[in-house]
């Protein structure tokens, strides 16, 4: 399994939302590069950045400060947020970003994930994000009226191998994430899951861990390692045993 340290950008910023309220951020750095070093540093494998100015706009706002991040660290990088078209896909990709997510236009726009699934195949990924079970677009500030077991199933058909699925409510609180729910969307839909949302303990790890029979990939945490309560090389550690 592999954990996914997360590097949220709003404003050139690294931040963390709660429950991705733009008004309830707590800003980590002034320079979310030095972050990715740091990280790079302590043994991450993988980074999972989110344009948090580009989901909510929807299109990419940081590319600046994106291209910093690749140009200082060695390991692959994920990057979503606000991606809604070929081109933007065809621009991460050669700015050096290994994976595109694609979250909202997964909802709106199923032509376009099944386009970019064939043109790009394991490049892409989609991000499930949900509220109580329905999914949440446009920077998680609207419903997108269907529930996310359903979008998991539709993604699948249309040729998407890997998701992330975030729980909403518990997305920077620090209560465990929704291990039952990210198995059961693993089990159901056949896709690979990276779990996001929650994650505070070496326990939650090892929880996830035990659901790879399923499907469950990894994991993207991000709150637990910026405040202390999960050590990222423990962390590692876990999912690599």
């Amino acid at each position: 399994m592999i954990i996914l340290p997360a590097i949220d950008i709003l404003g050139g910023k690294c931040v963390r939302l709660t429950q991705g309220d733009y008004d309830k951020k707590f800003t980590y750095s002034m320079y979310p590069e030095d972050t990715a070093v740091e990280l790079q540093d302590a043994g991450a494998h993988f980074l999972h950045v989110v344009d948090l100015d580009g989901a909510k706009i929807g299109h990419p706002m940081n590319i600046f400060t994106i291209r910093k991040i690749l140009e200082n660290v060695t390991i692959p990088i994920e990057v979503g947020g606000g991606i809604r078209s070929m081109e933007e896909i065809d621009l991460m990709l050669d700015l050096g970003v290994e994976r595109v997510m694609i979250g909202t236009a997964a909802v709106e726009n199923p032509k376009f994930v099944r386009e970019a699934a064939a043109q790009f195949g394991e490049k892409i990924a989609v991000s499930i994000d949900a509220r109580d079970g329905v999914v949440a677009v446009n920077g998680w500030g609207d419903s997108g009226e269907i529930a996310a077991e359903e979008l998991a199933a539709r993604i699948g058909d249309c040729g998407i191998t890997t998701i992330t699925y975030t729980d909403i409510a518990r997305d920077g609180m620090l209560t465990g994430v929704n291990v039952e729910m990210v198995a059961k969307i693993a089990e159901k839909s056949g896709l690979s899951v990276i779990a996001s949302g929650g994650v505070n303990s070496l326990d939650n790890i090892r929880q996830l861990k035990e659901k790879e029979h399923l499907g469950v990939i990894g994991a993207i945490i991000g709150k637990a390692i910026y405040e202390g309560v999960v050590d990222l090389q423990e962390a590692l550690k876990v999912a690599s045993e």
